[in-house]
């Protein structure tokens, strides 16, 4: 599972000679460090290795949190020589807030893959770098994401332009104080994915590996700032295109929250083209199926981080539950559901009775019963993708209890085994997956 030149849509080709070779990150994440390639472990530093390896695998979430701790502490006490105030304002509230909350789900996608495509003690120290890497990025859009749907809430708290905004109540004008809020917001978001790139620029990573990591790394930052455009593009242009949706849950979660990281993981492991090929087609169409069941919670369910139900429907967010009832309408030409729908989407008073008629309409329409089936479907895509991989046993079954989990399935079934396996290249394209949920 080495080949020299890996392919497939997540692998990027390294150029030959391009190598960080490095390990020093292993035995301070509790693995020593790996014998040279023309050398086999002696028995004991075996044993370790796996000792060190199933500490992480014991509490994966736990083993990146106590890394960003010490990244960030590094990176708030340099903040501090640099500037005090800054340092409380914008460095002390970007570590708070990537400690604070998450559940560290991308690093453990990036985690499981390494260990299902076999990846050793010495890639350990480099993984969970990136992954707490991971984190900062997901801090960068969630504050960014606050201050763009003007969401004062996030994890039951202030948001952080809400919670700077409170900081400077008195000392000047209330609509000063929100643009200073959000301006403030717009730089903490900024540091987070300064120090996230910092952070995988220092990752020491071992020979063939650095430029495939650091590819995956640059396109993933722009997927997800193009996702998070159209949906913002969406809303403004009041889009109801199920082509739209779908291209903007792609860009905005499945290859940020699932694919890339998964092709992140396989790459430390340095897995090859079938493989990776195989881990990237299962995260998107898991992915997706995590987005269609985020827009579906946000609506029917008790809010997101904190914030009240609704949030995407007064904000007129284009997702594919709405689409999918726009179209149904319009193609049974109910005037009634059109015009809930109409006087309802992107009002930001929208009353609880308001919701209510939204929800009616939604279910109604068929919109709600539709989007559940699409995401059983690219769930169950998405497994069938990582059974066609040759992969780890015991990072196999974890990686599936996570893809199935994420895909909001409450328990995760059998592996999927009937019929002929996906050919596992190449994964789809942004409007192949859409054409395929329009299916």
């Amino acid at each position: 599972m080495r080949p020299s030149k890996p392919e497939g849509p997540c692998a990027i080709e390294a150029p030959p000679g391009s190598v960080h070779a490095s390990r020093r990150e292993a035995s301070a994440a509790g693995g020593p460090q790996p014998p040279a390639a023309d050398q086999p472990a002696p028995p004991d530093q075996a044993r370790a290795d796996r000792r060190g390896l199933r500490a992480v695998d014991a509490d994966v979430s736990a083993a990146v949190h106590g890394h960003l701790d010490r990244l960030l502490a590094e990176r708030t006490a340099q903040a501090t020589a640099l500037d005090p105030v800054f340092a409380r304002d914008l460095a002390a509230r970007v570590a708070r807030f990537t400690l604070e909350g998450g559940k560290r789900t991308r690093a453990q996608f990036l985690w499981w893959a390494l260990r299902a495509c076999g990846g050793t003690a010495g890639d350990v120290g480099a993984a969970l770098r990136i992954g707490a890497a991971l984190e900062l990025i997901q801090t960068c859009a969630l504050i960014h994401d606050d201050v763009m749907d003007g969401s004062r809430l996030r994890r039951g708290r202030p948001a952080v332009h809400a919670d700077v905004e409170s900081q400077y109540a008195g000392y000047v004008s209330t609509a000063q104080r929100e643009r200073f809020g959000e301006s403030a917001a717009i730089l903490a978001g900024d540091l987070a994915l300064a120090w996230a790139d910092d952070i995988l620029a220092d990752t020491d990573l071992l020979p063939g590996r650095g430029e495939r990591v650091r590819a995956l790394w640059s396109a993933m930052r722009m997927e997800m700032v193009a996702g998070q455009y159209l949906d913002i593009q969406g809303q403004t242009t009041s889009s109801r295109s199920l082509a739209h949706a779908i291209r903007a849950a792609c860009l905005k979660s499945a290859l940020y929250s699932v694919e890339r990281p998964l092709a992140l993981g396989a790459a430390l492991a340095d897995a090859d083209d079938t493989t990776t090929a195989a881990l990237c087609s299962a995260g998107r169409c898991v992915g997706i199926a995590f987005q269609l069941r985020d827009d579906l919670h946000d609506v029917f369910g008790a809010g997101q981080g904190g914030k009240p139900s609704g949030g995407d429907i007064r904000s007129g967010k284009p997702t594919y539950l709405v689409a999918v009832a726009q179209a149904r309408a319009q193609a049974r030409d109910d005037r009634r559901a059109l015009d809930v729908l109409r006087d309802s989407l992107g009002r930001p008073g929208l009353s609880k009775n308001g919701l209510a008629r939204v929800q009616e309409v939604l279910v109604s329409t068929g919109a709600r019963a539709t989007t559940e089936a699409k995401i059983s479907k690219l769930a169950a895509q998405g497994m069938r993708h990582l059974e066609s991989a040759t992969l780890d046993p015991a990072g196999r079954d974890r990686l599936r209890a996570l893809l199935w989990s994420a895909a909001g399935t409450p328990s995760a079934p059998a592996p999927v085994t009937a019929g002929p396996h996906p050919s596992p290249t190449p994964a789809p394209s942004l409007l192949v997956a859409a054409e395929g949920i329009r299916r």
